[in-house]
């Protein structure tokens, strides 16, 4: 059996069992162990899901909506070599029923041509972009960033060259675990820079965003109102499935685009 097959066995027997496990993080000297060993150097994005947000600051004419998927694209046509896996882990491990198991996530650069064949294929750029275009339609969101935990389960590397994209649902994401994990490794996941979540006051506190819908269940109802907390990272699910269209998402700056790419260009050479 090869190293990345016993992983995946391994994975899938611990997945149940994640949110125990992220606790331990929070113990000093273990917590430092699992840090360096799984998550050391991370910097991971949610983007916000498929779906246009307001650009609060117009710096140039309409159009005055921006589509933060285009960070993803722009990886993809960057990038030399592409490859995607013939099923998500957290999915299949989980036995998903609401999403399709069979949208893995994509990985990009040159570290990819070291995974094991039998998880998955190199493919074009066209077949990426149309990949990415399925995960969209099925309600999937794009996670995108150095994960080190890849590199370990993989067994490749350098992490330089090795860009992970993932395509989460809010039932089986493995960041659900994000609240329970310490501070140090849940900091390295992040929201989307200029991105803000923001509740009207058209919400009628029908609940309907706390029902399941935030995967860190950063969104409650305080009061008869829904109410956003720190933990949010601007998926925008929430915004998706408000039958009162009463919560907004908005980007400060087209330049956050920019920024995000950049940001993500300092961590991953794909080319």
């Amino acid at each position: 059996m090869s190293y990345s097959s016993l992983m995946i066995r391994l994975l899938k027997f611990g997945f149940p069992f994640r949110f125990t496990l992220a606790k331990l993080t929070k113990f000093p000297f273990l917590g430092f162990l699992i840090r360096r060993y799984l998550f050391h150097r991370d910097d991971i994005l949610y983007l916000p899901g498929n779906t246009v947000v307001e650009v609060n600051h117009r710096i140039r004419k309409p159009p005055s909506m921006v589509c933060p998927n285009t960070v993803v694209d722009t990886f993809i046509l960057r990038a030399n070599y592409l490859w995607i896996m013939d099923r998500c882990i957290c999915r299949l491990a989980s036995n998903c029923r609401d999403y399709p198991q069979d949208l893995g996530c994509l990985f990009l650069g040159d570290a990819v041509l070291g995974i094991n064949p039998k998880l998955g294929k190199l493919v074009s750029k066209q077949e990426a972009l149309q990949h990415v275009g399925k995960c969209r339609e099925a309600g999937l969101v794009h996670l995108i960033g150095r994960n080190k935990l890849d590199t370990v389960w993989l067994n490749i590397g350098p992490g330089t060259r090795l860009l992970t994209i993932c395509h989460c649902c809010p039932c089986c994401c493995l960041w659900k675990m994000l609240p329970n994990l310490s501070s140090r490794i849940s900091g390295s996941v992040t929201r989307m820079p200029g991105v803000h979540v923001k509740v009207t006051e058209k919400c009628t506190g029908c609940g309907t965003c706390t029902n399941g819908i935030c995967f860190v269940n950063a969104i409650r109802l305080e009061n008869g109102k829904a109410v956003i907390k720190n933990g949010c990272r601007g998926c925008g699910r929430c915004v998706a499935v408000c039958p009162q269209d009463a919560i907004k998402i908005t980007i400060d700056d087209f330049t956050d685009i920019d920024a995000t790419v950049n940001r993500i260009h300092h961590l991953v050479d794909v080319t």
